[in-house]
């Protein structure tokens, strides 16, 4: 079916369910980000791929709501249906809530996909809904009654990621996490991020892209341990472990009616930011909300994980640095498109035995391209890389030792003042943010400034959050932490030693080009008591031919310096000779 034809269908059922309005998120019975391809609802109804944003239908209207990161894109992706794009002025205002008050008379209902919101999500949408005496129906998943070729459950297998590499078994995380349950006052924590779940029982799985995760739920006490799995994605060896560990297996599908039948004493624990609404209202205990304990522990990474680390670093910069060589030496050939290339850096990545896949769908955008946010190339709809220009690279790998996200933006050919003036303020925004030092207790919000800093005093800024918080082989992008805007949970939590981080500032003109530059950060004790500091992970020189050193102070200078010469140092022993000695030239010293 066409998007037409679908949104036809989806009005048919509305009609026969007394439905005004339907409310589609891009999430899953899990709240993730990244989606197995059975919960892409919003891909689905609508064409668009991006990764924010939500679709309205009525029975005269059909909209998506996003931000300015995927105007151009949504702009594409919705050309030949009749779904608007309202463009979001605040990412994080409910605007799209705010039409359904101004466009439903009262008495009206909204439905919603239970499993799809969180309960916090419909906590914030009710307040707002009810004012206007508009009602939620939550307990029916419109599209499905006409997504009819909708794809099963993901089936991967589940394999273990070994305390050589986490640092912490699973029995001393069980134990962990219980204490928190403890002094939180409940009996029971009801676990169901699938990243938390990956780390709490130092799993991994590939039921989902880019994010090494399997499809599950913990409810965990002080003497249970129960996983919601199939079990047959287990071997016979994981099992085991698990039964010696104490970890009782019970089917997927079995979660809903296993919390129907919890004692109604029960004090059960949930994070509201992640539970469903659907299991919210299955639970038949008493409920407290509480801000996730296996989050918070998660996003703090052990000595061990920290060491393996600094080692992928080392590894993800020679596969980066032999992509960049290659790209040199072939990119007059006519034949390099943005995603051969993006598919070569994977593949040169792909030549560690540590490595697993990608992080994300690589963002390599050339000239106009690059000032597309999240652009995302297309075999068959991309462009040739030539030698006029910038290119802007943002990929990241999986490895068993950390998960990698990098940004550089090169010069393809002499660039221009306006590029290099714009690189140069980026960079001083980057840098800026590197070498901050703060108390105990700062959060992103009060940082966030730093790199923007420059480009404000410039009349220019940039529309996304300057930093998030990266797990360890495990998502990209996670919580609790980031430099965000005081109006995020993420901007407003303090850092805490061992909190890893990216710092990528930007500027994007629109058909012209788009400049990032992202390292990843750990925080750390400073020599200052009582103060922090950031060690830079990422290893891989700064392109100086994008540079205004006159713009620079010798501070900032000098700072680029020490960094070169501390990549090249780790990186280079692992290079053959050709490429150490072209690595050299990259990580050349400023004047």
């Amino acid at each position: 079916m066409t998007v037409n034809e679908k949104l036809s269908a989806v009005r048919i059922e509305m009609k026969n369910n007394s439905i005004d309005a339907v409310l589609v998120s891009n999430s899953d019975p899990h709240q993730s980000e990244y989606l197995a391809e059975r919960w892409k609802d919003r891909e689905w109804i609508s064409g668009f791929t991006g990764s924010s944003g939500y679709v309205i239908i009525t029975a005269d209207h059909a909209g998506l709501w996003t931000d300015s990161r995927y105007f151009i894109q949504a702009e594409k992706e919705l050309a030949g249906s009749e779904i608007q794009l309202h463009k979001l002025h605040n990412q994080f205002a409910p605007e799209h809530i705010e039409w359904l008050i101004d466009h439903l008379s009262e008495g009206a209902t909204v439905a919603l996909d239970g499993e799809d919101f969180s309960k916090s999500q419909l906590d914030n949408i009710e307040a707002m809904l009810k004012r206007s005496h508009i009602d939620i129906n939550t307990n029916i998943d419109v599209l499905s009654l006409v997504w009819d070729d909708r794809p099963a459950l993901p089936d991967a297998a589940i394999f273990e990621h070994h305390t050589d590499y986490t640092g912490l078994s699973r029995i001393e995380k069980l134990i962990q996490i219980r204490q928190s349950i403890t002094l939180s006052g409940g009996d029971a924590h009801l676990v169901t991020a699938l990243d938390e779940i990956a780390w709490l029982l130092n799993v991994r799985g590939k039921d989902v892209d880019f994010n090494p995760v399997a499809l599950a739920y913990v409810y965990l006490t002080q003497n249970q341990a129960i996983v919601f799995v199939d079990a047959h994605k287990l071997n016979d060896d994981l099992k085991t472990k698990f039964d010696n560990d104490g970890i009782t297996l019970m089917p997927y599908n079995s979660i809903v009616q296993f919390l129907n039948n919890i004692d109604t004493s029960t004090t059960v624990l949930v994070d509201p930011a992640t539970v469903s609404t659907k299991l919210y209202k299955a639970i038949n205990g008493m409920v407290q909300h509480i801000d996730a304990p296996v989050k918070n522990a998660k996003a703090i990474k052990s000595a061990k994980e920290v060491d393996h680390y600094r080692q992928t670093m080392v590894l993800d910069a020679v596969a980066l640095a032999n992509a960049f060589k290659w790209l040199e030496e072939n990119i007059s050939s006519g034949q390099v498109t943005e995603y051969t290339f993006g598919e070569k850096i994977a593949s040169l990545r792909a030549q560690h035995s540590t490595y697993v896949g990608e992080s994300f769908n690589a963002i390599v955008g050339y000239n106009e391209n690059g000032a597309i946010v999240h652009y995302h190339a297309l075999k068959d709809e991309c462009k040739y890389i030539n030698q006029h220009g910038v290119l802007l690279v943002d990929c990241g790998g999986q490895y068993m030792g950390g998960t990698t996200d990098i940004t550089r933006t090169i010069a393809l050919s002499e660039p221009s003042p306006e590029v290099k003036k714009h690189n140069t303020l980026v960079l001083k925004g980057h840098i800026a943010l590197s070498q901050a030092v703060f108390p105990v207790g700062t959060s992103g919000a009060t940082l966030d400034v730093l790199a923007r800093q420059f480009l404000w005093s410039n009349g220019l800024n940039y529309q996304h959050g300057t930093g998030h918080g990266v797990g360890y082989f495990l998502n990209v992008h996670e919580g609790p932490h980031g430099f965000a805007g005081p109006n995020t949970d993420r901007g407003r939590t303090a850092f805490q030693p061992g909190m890893v981080i990216t710092n990528e500032p930007g500027i994007y003109l629109e058909d012209k080009y788009g400049i990032r530059i992202e390292n990843i950060l750990v925080v750390k004790e400073s020599k200052i008591e009582k103060f922090l500091e950031f060690e830079t992970f990422t290893l891989y020189p700064y392109d100086l031919k994008l540079i205004d050193e006159r713009s620079l102070t010798p501070r900032e200078k000098a700072w680029i310096n020490n960094y070169h010469n501390n990549v090249y140092n780790l990186v280079s022993p692992h290079l053959d000779e050709a490429t150490k000695v072209w690595f050299k030239y990259k990580c050349k010293l400023l004047g």
